[in-house]
């Protein structure tokens, strides 16, 4: 019998311009600089263990490496241990199964989508550091991922933004790369060693991430703080 095809929840991102970087954070986020994305679609959340065990047992592809894990194996959690090649092939095979494209998004629509319609902040919410916030102290007591809630939502409805797992992009890691971007719809270095990520991670000392706070990782590693969300065009 055919397994059942679960869609991940994806909302409209108006198009738009917004200051990227941010000068007084970490010198790759440097130069902070103006730019413009179109209107794309991005995952309401992460995308779940039981969305990716359809995936997974449509396929056969290789089952994540911590779902043996009671912490991490929840349906409605993120699912972790995603390389950036499993989050790829993911999303090609949604994209076979449907009728739309589905990918990963770029450093500069990730950021977008993270300030919720913001131009210009340090978190999701606004400029409140998290340990004012008593739901995101709750959030930092945990030993594991979380089920997304709209405790998380920003100002687009997205979940988990900020914290939760880090987020494979599309993008090759530059750490000098802002010196240099267009500031049309930038797309990354042409190649590199590791892929860029954002958000938080929820086995960090500090589990939330600015808005432009930028990380990377070898594209084939497997690590219990990296999922992924789906993108699309418009």
């Amino acid at each position: 019998m055919r397994p059942q095809l679960l869609i991940p929840q994806t909302v409209l991102i108006p198009g738009g311009s917004f200051g990227m970087g941010n000068d007084a954070g970490r010198a790759d986020e440097r130069l902070a600089h103006h730019v413009t994305v179109e209107a794309f679609r991005a995952g309401l959340r992460p995308v779940s263990n039981a969305e990716f065990a359809a995936f997974v047992t449509a396929t056969g592809h290789e089952v994540p490496l911590f779902l043996q894990d009671e912490r991490f194996a929840a349906p409605e959690q993120p699912v972790v241990g995603t390389s950036w090649h499993d989050a790829v092939a993911y999303c090609a095979w949604l994209s076979a199964e449907t009728d739309m494209l589905y990918r990963l998004p770029t450093e500069a629509e990730r950021e977008y989508a993270a300030l919720g319609g913001l131009e210009r902040a340090d978190w999701p919410w606004g400029d409140a550091a998290p340990d004012s916030i008593p739901f995101c102290r709750e959030l930092s007591a945990l030993d594991r991922p979380h089920i997304p809630t709209t405790g998380c939502a920003n100002g687009y409805g997205l979940l988990c933004m900020a914290d939760n797992v880090h987020e494979w992009c599309s993008d090759w890691y530059g750490a000098t790369y802002y010196t240099e971007s267009p500031s049309e719809a930038p797309r990354g270095p042409e190649s590199g060693k590791r892929r860029a990520s954002r958000g938080g991670s929820w086995r960090h000392q500090i589990v939330f991430n600015r808005v432009s706070a930028r990380s990377s990782l070898d594209p084939s590693f497997h690590y219990n703080d990296y999922g992924f969300r789906v993108y699309a065009d418009a």
